[in-house]
């Protein structure tokens, strides 16, 4: 016991094998009777065979309709058209970035990056969301300046192109949904988002036209760009807001820190849980690191195993570290 009340006992499970050292905190942690292996859910999160199916189908898809829709654009003067096709430029880069992305994750881990490239797919997510933020902006500026001398469209014409391209951007979101994880990885989502703001800009397009065609209102070409820029930057800014929320290491929204203590300090045995934290590293692969001080003759390992399996059953978190400490561990207090 001696030994095991001078050590500490940490419980660590990883991805494809690979040894983490998340420190929160500025003391150094010794480490005794490592146990590794992964919990029943898997992860399968993390096979980027469909996601790469599914974004290489997409950024095909979206190439081919940009050409298009840019030099129908100038045929028939439509700024909806033109600027639909700006935007699908942009989203071929974002796609083509996801797709370095998904290649970024699974390169292995190293010692000096022990989590891997995991994180290159919430960056690659920020620069996205981002960019659509660009786009939708310059959108606007351009509408506004025709607000006030509508340009003749030929809306016939351009509700044609607008079709093609509504077709294809439907094709390319089917194929995001049904080759890849649009759900929970953010990366890939957010090149959904993309391509459904394609999507968006056709359908703008199209009714841009028939009001056009109808009513002889060309007025209608930069209001509804404007409306679509705006549905842009809702969609982008959630994507921020989210891959922010991961780069600052913040509670997955899908967990809550009270009611995870509250299963933990419910364990036989158990006084408190402290240094608590709980981060996504990328999407579908959350961590958690904790101490448990427990009662000074309490059995510790059936106290880590009955947590370890708790957290994994009650939080889908497979990734944990935890420190068993009983009153004879001291340590300087978390400065976070």
């Amino acid at each position: 016991m001696k030994n095991k009340k001078n050590n500490h006992n940490h419980q660590i499970e990883h991805v494809d094998g690979q040894h983490s050292d998340h420190d929160h905190s500025d003391h150094n942690h010794s480490h005794a009777g490592h146990d590794h292996s992964h919990g029943p859910h898997g992860h399968h999160h993390f096979d980027p065979s469909g996601n790469k199916k599914g974004l290489m189908i997409a950024l095909i898809i979206t190439v081919g309709i940009m050409f298009l829709e840019f030099f129908g654009g100038l045929v028939t003067n439509s700024l909806a058209l033109l600027s639909d096709s700006g935007h699908m430029l942009n989203d071929a880069s974002s796609l083509a970035l996801s797709l370095v992305a998904v290649w970024f994750a699974t390169k292995p881990a190293s010692p000096n990056k022990t989590y891997g490239f995991h994180r290159f797919e919430i960056l690659a997510a920020l620069l996205n969301g981002v960019t659509l933020f660009v786009v939708a902006g310059f959108i606007i500026v351009e509408a506004y300046g025709r607000f006030f001398e509508p340009p003749t469209v030929a809306s016939g014409s351009m509700m044609l192109i607008a079709c093609i391209g509504l077709l294809a951007n439907v094709a390319s979101a089917w194929s995001l949904m049904r080759k890849g994880d649009v759900k929970n990885n953010i990366n890939l989502r957010s090149a959904y988002l993309h391509v459904l703001g394609d999507a968006l800009g056709s359908v703008g397009a199209i009714v841009a036209g028939l009001v056009m065609m109808i009513f002889g209102w060309y007025i209608a070409d930069p209001i509804i760009s404007v409306l679509v820029a705006l549905l842009i930057l809702r969609g982008a800014w959630g994507i921020i807001k989210h891959t922010v929320h991961v780069l600052m290491e913040g509670t997955p929204i899908t967990v809550n820190p009270s009611e995870v203590k509250a299963v933990l300090e419910n364990i036989e045995g158990v006084i408190n849980v402290h240094d608590l934290h709980i981060w996504t590293i990328t999407s579908g692969l959350d961590s958690l690191s904790c101490h448990l001080l427990i009662k000074d003759l309490e059995d510790d390992q059936r106290i880590l195993q009955q947590a370890i399996q708790l957290i994994a059953e009650r939080f889908k978190i497979q990734h944990t570290t935890i420190q068993i400490e009983t009153s004879v561990i001291s340590h300087e207090v978390m400065k976070v």
